[in-house]
């Protein structure tokens, strides 16, 4: 090779590898700053070339951190720079499902208008509405409802909303549940019904209002 494409390759060499190492500490300082929840920070750094799909070690995406904090406003700034709304981490936990664990129903609301999926699993086979259910935020199960998914879907071993927001005594979405059309009798693959699921875990209210919607 002639010496002086041998010489303009290697400092090619350098200089891309420069620009690659650069462009990770971008990324590295974006992640940092939403953990800090610093929107200055991240906007300076989105405007300066930082991925809003970066990820860090257990694949947390800003946008996924954001949602888990109920952070409306980075939310909202993330997805105007094109932060992929489905992308999950490592657990295949999705920015939707982090908001509805915490019960952010705003955000959860953000995600949603900006198409994110219902129907994911995480490695344990749980939904958003499964995590929304069980955890009792009724405006997340509202909000999930009133983006398609069906009230009485059923999920892993035939478990429906009802049932999981039953067993954990989430009395506002079992409320909620029931009076989008929540079949009270429905059985998981046990014959486990929200009734006896919700006697069993000791959750009398839970089971009284269902004993009022009929469940036997």
């Amino acid at each position: 090779m002639n010496p002086f494409r041998r010489i303009a390759a290697a400092l090619f060499l350098v200089i891309a590898s420069a620009t690659a190492a650069q462009q990770r500490n971008i990324n590295f300082d974006l992640l940092q700053a939403t953990r800090a929840n610093s929107i200055a920070t991240i906007t300076a750094l989105l405007d300066q070339g930082a991925d809003p799909n970066s990820r860090n070690r257990l694949g947390d995406t800003p946008l996924n951190t954001a949602a888990r904090s109920g952070n409306t406003e980075l939310v909202k700034l993330l997805l105007e720079r094109r932060a992929d709304v489905n992308l999950a981490n490592l657990a295949r936990v999705t920015p939707l499902m982090s908001a509805v664990y915490g019960g952010h129903a705003d955000a959860a609301r953000l995600l949603l208008a900006a198409k994110a999926r219902v129907d994911p699993t995480d490695r344990v086979e749980k939904t958003a509405m499964i995590y929304a259910a069980g955890n009792g935020n009724a405006e997340c199960v509202e909000a999930l409802l009133g983006a398609g998914v069906e009230v009485n879907r059923r999920y892993a071993n035939d478990v429906t909303a009802l049932m999981w927001a039953a067993a954990y005594g989430k009395n506002d979405s079992v409320k909620l549940l029931l009076e989008r059309g929540a079949d009270v009798a429905a059985r998981d693959n046990r014959g486990e019904s929200a009734l006896s699921l919700a006697i069993a875990e000791k959750q009398a209210e839970t089971a009284a209002l269902l004993r009022a919607a009929g469940a036997r």
